[in-house]
């Protein structure tokens, strides 16, 4: 098969939309699948800010990435770039002969996506990895305002594919309730369980010593941004030392809100406690997490969170809000949920998790299982027989999954 990719959001840049499309494309290729992918062009800066060398990603000998003109706009990671349509991108595509067009997001990549779509007579899928109406803090506008504008404008973009998917229900609820029509499915993200899986006891000791974790590590990693809210992490830290005196919380990861973190950290006199390692690549963020006790994450803009998917499958025990995706990955056999933005509840589960090694490591366990069905395998297979589908014109009104 034959399969066109379009996404605004790609390799070097941070993010775990990056990360989904290049893991299955990468995987489509080792099956034989022919797969293109028009992605913006990146900068020399933006490898330095990844701490990757700067050539292209390694996506196989049947995976072809053509960067497009695109321009930089501003985002937590000081990396992201919109590609910049121009309605004639189709043509690149008549040799290649595309038997499925997929689009990962409805900027001015989804753009030449719909259009590609449209003079090919192919049909789109679309995959929606935002939570749009989270983003109102970028804007002028009111939350509420910006998010009845934005999520009605994504839905009504998505609207145009075949098919439309996301990583979880909560994005494709909100979609509905503001008119999506399309047939539609929840695909997870894929998790890498080759590099992203438990080891036994003494490597994790032997990790933590080389890391110079204390016993009592909380770990999140991500980019460093508002909708993050990083800043209940921190604000927990004095109430849960009361408790655990070796408390540290490890920051993997960079972004816009670095400094007022830093700032809030040294406010509050938790400074000693809190690390900024920068961004890991994906082995040394796999050590990260073995050589850490819980993965938290507090934040409230999520559709999944690549990195809680990895953490879990890495044998991590999760503390995260009660917000969006994140309660329909994070169940009670794998972690505690707590009230979005309350740092008092996200210390009073911290705690309660950090002084309770066998519950942690029970929890642990469970959540390994709980992101097995989720591996880059499993992922791909079930993106192949929603292509299958999709090229074989499926009737209007299909039932949802």
């Amino acid at each position: 098969m034959h399969i066109a990719v379009f996404t605004d959001s790609f390799y070097p840049e941070l993010g775990g939309i990056q990360d989904s499309v290049l893991s299955v494309c990468r995987e489509l290729g080792k099956r034989g699948h022919r797969v293109v992918i028009f992605a913006p062009r990146a900068t020399g800066h933006d490898f330095k800010l990844a701490g990757v060398s700067a050539r292209e990603a390694d996506a196989g000998e049947n995976v072809e990435i053509r960067r497009l003109f695109a321009l930089p706009i501003p985002s937590s990671t000081g990396q992201s770039r919109l590609l910049v349509p121009n309605g004639r991108r189709w043509r690149q595509l008549l040799p290649f002969a595309p038997d499925i067009i997929h689009t990962h997001t409805f900027l001015g990549a989804g753009l030449e996506a719909l259009s590609a779509a449209r003079h090919l007579d192919v049909p789109v899928v679309g995959t929606n990895h935002w939570a749009i109406g989270e983003f109102g803090g970028y804007t002028p506008f009111s939350a509420d305002f910006f998010r009845k504008v934005s999520v009605r404008a994504v839905t009504r973009y998505y609207n145009h594919c075949a098919w439309v998917t996301g990583p979880s229900h909560s994005v494709l609820n909100e979609m509905c309730d503001f008119g999506l029509r399309r047939p539609h499915c929840v695909v997870s993200n894929p998790v890498d369980t080759a590099r992203f899986h438990p080891v036994p006891d003494a490597h994790r000791a032997a990790l933590k010593r080389s890391y110079g974790f204390s016993p009592a590590t909380l770990i999140y990693a991500g980019r460093l941004a508002d909708e993050k809210k990083i800043d209940v992490l921190i604000r927990a830290l004095p109430l849960i030392a009361r408790q655990v005196p070796d408390v540290m919380l490890v920051l993997a990861g960079h972004g816009s809100a670095r400094h007022r973190l830093e700032q809030l950290a040294r406010a509050l006199g938790v400074a000693g406690r809190v690390r900024f390692t920068g961004t890991l690549d994906k082995a040394a963020l796999a050590g990260a997490f073995h050589a850490a006790e819980i993965f938290a994450i507090a934040s409230t803009s999520e559709t999944q969170s690549m990195v809680l998917m990895q953490a879990m499958s890495a044998g991590l025990p999760v503390v995260g809000a009660r917000w969006r995706a994140l309660p329909e990955y994070i169940d009670p056999q794998s972690g505690f949920l707590a009230q979005p933005g309350d740092h008092e509840d996200f210390a009073r589960k911290l705690t309660h998790l950090l002084r309770s090694p066998a519950l942690r490591r029970q929890m642990g366990g469970h959540a390994v299982r709980k992101t097995a069905p989720f591996s880059i395998t499993a992922v791909t297979s079930r993106w192949e027989e929603i292509y299958a589908q999709i090229s074989l014109a499926v009737p209007e009104g299909m039932s949802r999954t």
